[in-house]
């Protein structure tokens, strides 16, 4: 959210005439089912809450809407660098970063200067397609925290396929018979969902997300509920185009849901129905029977939506460009590690270099991981490339820990 000295706030986020979509009377997006299974009223209120939230975003940002989209984002950092006399631009984005990047590069191919975008999203899928990569990617992630913590000796199961049934089933209970917490509020599926998410977005968290479940199993909600609002996951179960879990600024403060909402539908052409959502479900169940189903049904975020989006996918080819270096995450959950060589090929030939991190979490330089750091800072700082092939082995986390 605009927060990095030297950043700026694309239109729509934060302080830069900031999109609001909060009205009176609409629910909290946490009271409304994300994996609606009865086909009747639960997916009524779903498809009523993203319809009426649309609404609300024209009638309280309808002047701003038009003009959010990541082209229009991609213009004004251009405007930013002529301003500031610069001929060429140096770029480091991260997750949606990545899509602004090659956006950039693709409208002004000239003034690409040294470029490096990690965790890459993939611009070949449309977003039915993104949200199913997504889900098999959380899935993953999931699956290596569990072969995590099964090594760590934790009470979850004795191997990562246990924890996986466990967590499952979890799920399912939680979502009939959710867990209340001291403070009044409860844990259900879509809140175990959400919290899982968040954790997996960086393997720091891994041991916090151990707790929080083992806690769970003994019907103590209160450590997972504390580390879903730590990590700014209010039961939510999508992915995200690579949210970012580390905004510092409250629920009120924060226009975060609504800035991505309104960049998201302008950009994408897709306008997905509950049938659409409904005959590719055994596809994202297949990716994912924990992630797959919010996943799935987070299609839905753009109907109604007064604007008509850009295009299917973003289109980034950039003839001519320099290099621009392209950081892949093997274990990245939120924008899984094929979106990095399918971004260097739609770039053109010679433009994508790409450099690959064997680790855990979204995105690699904030891993810390030494080899990433000095392979980007190398590039960024004094335009030296990794050699071709170049793979950086992560630094796990200690056993027992």
């Amino acid at each position: 959210m605009c927060t990095l000295p030297g950043g700026f706030c694309p239109r729509g986020v934060g302080d830069s005439s900031g999109v609001r979509c909060l009205e009176a009377g609409l629910p909290d997006e946490d009271e409304i089912d994300q994996t609606p299974d009865d086909g009747g009223d639960e997916t009524n209120a779903l498809v009523r809450f993203n319809r009426e939230t649309a609404a609300a975003c024209e009638k309280n940002s309808g002047d701003v809407l038009p003009y959010v989209g990541t082209t229009q984002a991609a213009r004004d950092m251009d405007l930013l660098r002529h301003v500031l006399g610069d001929d060429k631009l140096h770029y480091f984005g991260i997750s949606y970063g990545t899509e602004l990047g090659g956006v950039y590069a693709h409208l002004f191919p000239d003034h690409v200067g040294r470029a490096v975008l990690d965790g890459v999203v993939d611009p070949t899928h449309d977003a039915m397609e993104e949200a199913l990569a997504q889900a098999g990617g959380f899935q993953l992630a999931f699956e290596h925290f569990a072969a995590w913590c099964a090594r760590q000796g934790c009470t979850l199961g004795d191997d990562a396929e246990d924890i996986v049934d466990l967590t499952l089933d979890l799920e399912e209970t939680l979502d009939d018979t959710p867990l209340p917490t001291p403070d009044g509020g409860e844990v259900d599926g879509d809140a175990l969902i959400g919290a899982i998410t968040g954790a997996l977005y960086r393997q720091d968290y891994w041991p916090a997300l151990r707790v929080g479940l083992e806690a769970v199993t003994d019907d103590n909600g209160e450590v997972l509920e504390d580390l879903a609002e730590a990590l700014g996951q209010h039961g939510g179960r999508d992915g995200g185009k690579g949210g970012d879990t580390d905004d510092d600024t409250t629920d009120e403060q924060s226009n975060e849901d609504d800035a991505f909402r309104a960049i998201t539908c302008d950009d994408s052409s897709n306008r997905y129905t509950v049938a659409d959502v409904q005959s590719r479900l055994p596809d994202f169940l297949e990716a994912s029977p924990l992630f797959g189903p919010g996943l799935a049904w987070s299609a839905l975020t753009c109907d109604g939506w007064p604007v008509p989006g850009a295009a299917p996918h973003p289109e980034v080819g950039a003839p001519g460009a320099p290099p621009v270096l392209l950081v892949g995450n093997t274990g990245d959950p939120a924008t899984p590690y094929e979106g990095a060589a399918r971004m260097a090929e739609r770039l053109g030939e010679k433009v994508g270099v790409e450099l690959t991190y064997e680790g855990e979490g979204h995105g690699a330089y904030d891993s810390g991981n030494t080899c990433v750091r000095n392979a980007v800072d190398a590039y960024l700082l004094n335009g030296k490339l990794p050699d071709p092939g170049t793979v950086c082995a992560a630094e796990p986390l200690p056993e027992g820990k």
